[in-house]
């Protein structure tokens, strides 16, 4: 019996880029097949799905090329988990924030989110995180809402 197809399987090392390429990849079919209700057009007449169907296929065609070029990343066993606390906080806000968009709309939720990452998680200056976190917002409102001419949810109190 050859042992020599064993050996190869031993010898395979899961790389960092295998599992975030992998996951880009898995995340970009499984958005790709619950937004099939999205109509995707023409070239002459897009629909609504166009857009968010290419990018799609942009972040799986990407997180294939990231799994195809993993032997360069360094080992999984290698990785640090020390930012970890950070990280967790970063996705308890996009969490929140996503939970609390529709009722607050974007203004008060994006600046409410930029000003809580900016003071608690990174800890920041507080008069220069409500700058920041006020102005983002307010200079994408007026960016889309009046030059693009397509306005951003305004949630129950109008803002």
């Amino acid at each position: 019996m050859d042992r020599k197809p064993l050996m190869i399987l031993r010898q395979v090392t899961v790389r960092q880029d295998h599992i975030s390429g992998g996951a880009f990849v898995i995340a970009g079919i499984i958005v790709f097949l619950l937004s099939g209700d999205l109509p995707l057009g023409s070239m002459a007449m897009p629909g609504a799905g166009m857009m968010p169907k290419l990018v799609l296929v942009l972040m799986i065609g990407f997180g294939l090329a990231l799994v195809a070029q993993a032997h360069k990343s360094p080992p999984l066993a290698a990785l640090e988990w020390d930012d970890l606390p950070h990280a967790s906080c970063v996705i308890m806000a996009a969490a929140a924030t996503t939970a609390l968009y529709n009722l607050l709309g974007f203004r008060i939720t994006m600046a409410l989110m930029l000003c809580g990452l900016i003071v608690v998680v990174e800890r920041q200056n507080i008069l220069r995180a409500v700058l920041f976190g006020l102005g983002i917002p307010l200079f994408t409102d007026i960016l889309f809402g009046y030059l693009l001419k397509s306005p951003l949810p305004r949630g129950t109190f109008g803002f």
